[in-house]
Formats: structure tokens, sequence, C-alpha cells
């Protein structure tokens, strides 16, 4: 009995391991893998996010910049340390860049949805004139050893015509702010190039015809300055004044009407622009004092600008070669016309002179000015600007190409100088500033021929010529070189004994022309 109950028991525990490991050895059923599949309705490098209807690109570029007396990415010695030519300044400035762009298209009943944004990472020695230690702080301080900064360009939603966040406005054309330069302060017209914060709608109307119309924020990208030129010290020793801007109330309003055929491009833009002032009575620097919300404020005005722009394709000089062209004009929207892709530029330029310390050539970027007062200029006085710039573009094989470009920029302010003098009614904006002017330049006289005399007009001009030529030895990397001049045609003339910005000493100053030159080459590769 025992020994047949042991023998049963025996038996099934065997049968237990064996069935334990046929089950074991049984297949399993993997997973289904979901490879990634190309996407093609949208161009080159899309593919489907596994799972989802959404098709993704992810590209960009890696870009080393170096200019040779210039700012980072081309900006010329027009002030600062680099305009003074002074032992601050730095001979060359270097960034590196790396621009990662993610694109995601989906189909829907209502067209295709689509989301981009672009994030630049990098890092450049200070440059411009930086190494100066009383000099504010920003984000190109980050680029200490081991460091660097995020920039962030555009960032939008598209939608049904529609497109919601940080993108080029409705007003710019294609080419932006580049023509057929690789730097970015070629004036004469509108950049918003990395983009601007705004919602607008792009209505089809078929046969290579559009309409757009958005409304951009005027913050960042479409102010310059409001001078109050009663404020103690309203101009200082380089022409400038302190901005008197009041806060952002409406956004511009910006529209344009292009034509996009085999033979080129031909647009028209508008937009509509808020000029605002803080306060009547402000204290030194512009900042507010306890009188200034009881002192009153100017009216706010409504200036804007308009814009041609054409690309002429086809040309006869080779294949791919083109023209682009634009022209603008702009009373109260400054920056519309004296653009780059950071701020507005004002000039303060120093050089050589015969007859003094060192001559001198200014000019004051403004939206309006305005002087409170029975004798003041009535409210904010608008300042006029225009400019015209453009490139050609040749290629000489497939492997080499160059541009020849160019622009023609001005600001005026309206009346004349001694306009203060006339002793009753309002002055204007020339007769407002020459008086500031004159407070921290003393020996402003109807005639400036004698040493220590001179005539005000903050009126200038700005001229550009450049050349670059590019070398693409395979596919998606390109070197490039370009060179270009810079001349700064300003209306004051004469001399004056003042203290200019340290480290300058306090000596006579000519008042004179200026010019400058500036290298930059540049290593890029796309994927």
């Amino acid at each position: 009995m025992g020994t047949s109950k042991q023998l049963i028991l025996g038996a099934s525990a065997s049968l237990v391991i064996l069935s334990g490991a046929q089950a074991a050895d049984l297949p399993v059923k993997a997973k289904p893998v979901e490879y990634v599949r190309i996407c093609s309705p949208y161009g080159a490098g899309f593919f489907f996010i596994p799972g989802t209807d959404t098709c993704i690109k992810i590209g960009g570029y890696l870009r080393v910049d170096t200019t040779f007396n210039g700012g980072a990415h081309g900006a010329p010695a027009w002030n600062s340390d680099l305009g003074q030519q002074n032992r601050y300044r730095d001979y060359f400035v270097s960034r590196s860049r790396l621009a990662l762009t993610v694109d995601t298209r989906t189909a829907t009943e209502y067209g295709v949805v689509r989301t981009f944004g672009q994030g630049d990472f990098q890092f450049n020695n200070i440059g411009g004139g930086s190494a100066n230690p009383t000099l504010a702080f920003s984000s190109n301080s980050l680029s200490t050893a081991g460091g660097g900064y995020v920039a962030v360009e555009y960032l939008f939603i598209q939608f049904a015509g529609f497109t919601f966040g940080k993108s080029a406005s409705a007003y710019a054309t294609p080419w932006q702010g580049f023509p057929g330069n690789i730097n970015s302060s070629l004036l004469g017209g509108q950049n918003t190039d990395t983009g601007v914060n705004n919602i607008q709608y792009t209505f089809e109307f078929g046969n290579g015809v559009s309409a757009s119309i958005g409304l951009d924020d005027p913050t960042v990208w479409d102010r310059t300055a409001v001078y109050n030129l009663s404020i103690p010290s309203a101009i200082g020793a380089n022409g400038t004044g302190s901005n008197a801007y009041a806060g952002t109330h409406a956004p511009d309003i910006v529209g344009r009407i292009r034509v996009d055929q085999a033979w080129g491009l031909f647009q028209v833009s508008a937009a509509a622009h808020e000029i605002s002032g803080s306060y009547n009575s402000l204290g030194a620097g512009g900042a507010p004092t306890n009188l200034s919300e009881i002192s009153g404020h100017p009216d706010t005005k409504w200036g804007g600008a308009v814009m041609a722009g054409l690309q002429i394709k086809n040309i006869p000089t080779g294949a791919g070669d083109d023209i682009k062209v634009d022209a603008s004009y702009a009373k109260g929207a400054t920056k519309y016309v004296i653009a780059t892709s950071g701020t507005s530029p004002s000039f303060a330029m120093f050089g050589g002179s015969d007859s003094a310390y060192q001559s001198v050539g200014f000019g004051a970027t403004t939206d309006g000015v305005y002087m409170p007062g029975a004798a003041g200029t009535g409210g904010i006085a608008l300042t006029t600007a225009w400019g015209v710039r453009g490139a050609f573009n040749h290629n000489w094989d497939p492997y080499w190409s160059s541009s020849l470009f160019g622009s023609y920029s001005a600001v005026r302010y309206d009346g004349g100088a001694n306009d203060n003098l006339l002793g009753a009614g309002t002055t204007s904006a020339k007769g407002a500033y020459c008086a500031a002017f004159a407070a921290s330049h003393p020996g402003q006289a109807l005639v400036g021929n004698a040493a220590g005399a001179y005539t005000c007009n903050p009126d200038f001009n700005v001229s550009q010529l450049g050349a670059n030529l590019r070398w693409t030895p395979v596919k998606n990397l390109t070197f490039s070189g370009e060179v270009q001049w810079i001349h700064l045609d300003q209306k004051m003339s004469g001399s004056s004994v003042f203290t200019a910005t340290a480290p300058k000493p306090s000596a006579l100053y000519e008042f004179k022309d200026q010019d400058t030159f500036l290298l930059q080459v540049r290593a890029q590769r796309n994927f």
C-alpha cells in the first residue's frame, strides 16, 4: 500500500514538471512592430509619428559666424564702443549656433493643421565692445566658459488660414531683411525674421494671388523711441535721449496683397502703428517722479508705414539668378525702415579730424518727439523715414554663387533748427530737438563756421553697399564671406566743445560724416 502510494505521487510530480517545461517552451506571440512610415504629401523629410496620423519633420542648421569690426551676426560699428573705436571694442566677435526646428502637419476636414518651432542654442564671445564693465547685463553675458544661451525664434500654429503665435509679420516680404546679404543689419525696410507675436489670416484667391491681414504686438519689433525733450539732459552727449514711450495700448494693424508667379513676386504692404508718450513731467533718464501722474500726457497719435516689394526671377544672367528689391515709407513707425534682427540702432560714430580732437556723426532714431508747454511741440511730432534696399543674386555654377546688395535710408524731423527761438506758438520737432541738444553741446549758431560753433540738424541718411561670395562644395554645406561698407550722412556742421561718453575726453569735436567697414565669414551645415 505504502509503496503504491509513493509510486502514484512520484508519477504525478513527474507529469507536473513535464507539463510545466512544455508550457515554458511554447512560443509567446510578439507585439506588432510599427515601423516609421514616410509622409510624402508635405515634402522631403516628413514621417508619421508612430501611432498617429500626424507628420513631423526635424531639421535645422549649425552655423559658425565671425565678424571683423562688427558685432555678432554682422552688426556694424555704428555706435557704442565699436562706434567710438576705443580700447574696449573687440576687433572681432564669433558666434556658434545650433538651430533646431520641429514642424508637424495633420490633415483635417478644415485643411492642414501645422505647428512650427525653432530654438537656437548659441554661444558667442561678448563682442561689440561689451568688455566695458559699465555695460548692463544681456544674454551675451551668459557666454561664459561652458555657458551659452537659448534664443527662441518662430513658435506658431496654423489652422484654416489663421496663424497664431510668433511668426513673420503679414507685412513682411518672404526675404525679410535678407535680399542677398548674410548679415542681419541691412537697413531700408521692415524685418521680422525671427518672428513677432501676432494673429493673422491669409486668403488664397488662386493663381498665386493672396491677401493677408494681421495684428502684431509692437512692443519688441515695431517701436523705436519717443523723446520727451523737456526733461533734464533730454539729449545726451551722443545725441540720443531717454525713451518716454507709454505702455502698449493697441497692436499694429498690418496687411499685404501678394502676387506670386513663375516670373517672380510683387506685393504691397501697409501698417498702422500707435505712438504714445508716458507723461509730460519726467525726471532724468525719463524716470517717473511724484509729479508725473498729475502733469498730464501728450495725446496718442497713429502713424504707419507702406512698402512695395518686387522679385524678378529667370533673368538672362543665369539659372536661379534673381533680383529682389523693396521700398518703404513710414511716419511715426521708424522701425519699419531702420530695422535689424534686433533693436533699431541710433548712431554715434567717431573718426579723425584735422581741426578738432576727433570728428563725430550722430543720428537719433525715434518714432516721435514731444516738448510739453505753451511753446512746445503741441503734442507728439512724428518722425518721417523712408528707405530702399535690394540685391542681385547670381549663380556662377552649382558650387559658387554671389550677391551684390545695398540700401539707402533717411530719417527726417519736421521744421527748422531755430523754430524754438520764435518766442510764440508751438515749435517743431527739429526746433525742440536742437534746443535740447544745445544744453549739452554749446556753440549752436545760425552758421557753424568758427571753431566751437555749429548749426544743428538731426536729420541723417545711412548708405550701405556690400558683396558676398558663397561656396557649396557638397549639398547643404556652405562657406560664405561678406564685406560691407556703411556711410552715415549726418546733417550737423561745425564743431562743439562737449563732454563725450567715457572714455572719450571733454574736447572739441567736429561734426562730420562717418564711414565704417566690416567683414563677416560663415560656415553653415543645413540638415
